[in-house]
C-alpha cells in the first residue's frame, strides 16, 4: 500500500503536490474523493492491471502532503493535475475520479483536453453539493481522535459489523439487501479488504480536514462545470442506491457530456465499483473503455 514513505512531492509552477507512480502501460491518472488523499487514490486503483495500466496517484490540496496554501478552487485544482502531469513528463492520460474528485476531473477534461485521453467518473459529484448524509455519531467517529481509535478496534476485531456499518451509511438498502452484501463482501477476500483499507483514508484528522471543508465549500458553490463541454470519451459508474451522492448528479453527467456512456450497478451504494455483485465485470468494463481510448 501507498504510505507516506513511498510518496514523493512534486515542485510545480502551480505548486506542491504529493504523488506515486504505481505500475507500467497505460498511464491513468487517478483523483480521490471527499475526504481522501494518497492512500485512497491507491485503493481506487488496486483493480487497474499494473503490466497494462500506470497509475499516476496524487493527493488533492489540502490532503496529506499536498498544502491548500491558495489551491482554493476547482479549476486550480484542475490546473494542478495538469501541471503534475507535465512535471512528469505525461502528455496525455486517461483519468479516473471518484465521489468528491469529479469536478476537479471534469474540469481537467474540460481545460485541458489535450491532456486527457478517456474520463472515468464513479459516483462524482457534478452539480451543487452539500454534505447532507453524515449522522452527528458518523461525524464524531471520523472527526475525533477517540472517534478514529474506535473505528479502528472495530475493523480489526469486528470486520463483519464494520462492513455492515460502511454499507448501510453509504447506501439505502433495505435490510435484506444490506444483509445479502455483507455476507458476499465478507466472503470475499478482496472486496472486504478494500472495505477495511478504505476506512482510515476518509477520517478527517488534521492532515485531512483542511482538503475536506475546502472541498464542501466549493461543491456548494457550483453553478456549472460545463460538462457539455467535455469531447473525450466518458464513462460514467453509478450505484442506483447510493445514499452519499444522489445518483441523479450521475444521471444529469451521462444527459449532459456528449456521447458519454452510463452504467448503472443495481442495488449500488457508493462503494459499488469495489463492493456490489456484479463489480469484479464492471471493473472490466472500465479496463476495456480505457484501453480502448489509449492513444
Amino acid at each position: 500500500m501507498t504510505t507516506k514513505s513511498t510518496t514523493a512531492v512534486a515542485q510545480t509552477p502551480l505548486g506542491p503536490i504529493e504523488y506515486a507512480v504505481v505500475g507500467d502501460g497505460i498511464p491513468v491518472l487517478v483523483i480521490h474523493g471527499s475526504p481522501g488523499g494518497i492512500d485512497a487514490a491507491e485503493l481506487m486503483a488496486r483493480f487497474l492491471p499494473k503490466k497494462q495500466f500506470r497509475a499516476i496517484l496524487a493527493s488533492r490540496p489540502g490532503y496529506l502532503r499536498t498544502p491548500l496554501g491558495d489551491r482554493l478552487t476547482i479549476d486550480q485544482q484542475a490546473d494542478l493535475l495538469a501541471a503534475l502531469l507535465d512535471e512528469l513528463g505525461i502528455e496525455r492520460a486517461a483519468v479516473y475520479t471518484w465521489s468528491g474528485g469529479g469536478p476537479a476531473g471534469y474540469r481537467l477534461a474540460v481545460r485541458h483536453p489535450d491532456k486527457v485521453m478517456s474520463l472515468v467518473a464513479f459516483a462524482a459529484v457534478s452539480q451543487t453539493y452539500h454534505d447532507t448524509n453524515l449522522t452527528a455519531v458518523t461525524r464524531l467517529m471520523l472527526t475525533t481522535s477517540a472517534g478514529r481509535w474506535l473505528m479502528r478496534v472495530l475493523a480489526a476485531h469486528q470486520p463483519k459489523q464494520y462492513i455492515a456499518g460502511a454499507l448501510s451509511s453509504e447506501g439505502a438498502l433495505t435490510r435484506e439487501q444490506l444483509a445479502e452484501q455483507v455476507a458476499a463482501v465478507f466472503a470475499d477476500d478482496t472486496k472486504r479488504q478494500f472495505i477495511l483499507d478504505l476506512g482510515p483514508t476518509a477520517e478527517q484528522g488534521k492532515d485531512r480536514r483542511s482538503g475536506y471543508n475546502n472541498d464542501l465549500e466549493q461543491f456548494g458553490r457550483i453553478e456549472s462545470l460545463e460538462l457539455e463541454r467535455i469531447t473525450v470519451p466518458t464513462l460514467i459508474v453509478q450505484g442506483t442506491v447510493d445514499s452519499d451522492l444522489p445518483p441523479e448528479q450521475s444521471y444529469f453527467a451521462a444527459e449532459t457530456i456528449p456521447g458519454a456512456e452510463l452504467l448503472k450497478l443495481e442495488e449500488g451504494t457508493h462503494l459499488a465499483l469495489y463492493t456490489n455483485a456484479d463489480s469484479d465485470a464492471a471493473q472490466q468494463r472500465v479496463i476495456k473503455f480505457m484501453s480502448a481510448h489509449a492513444s
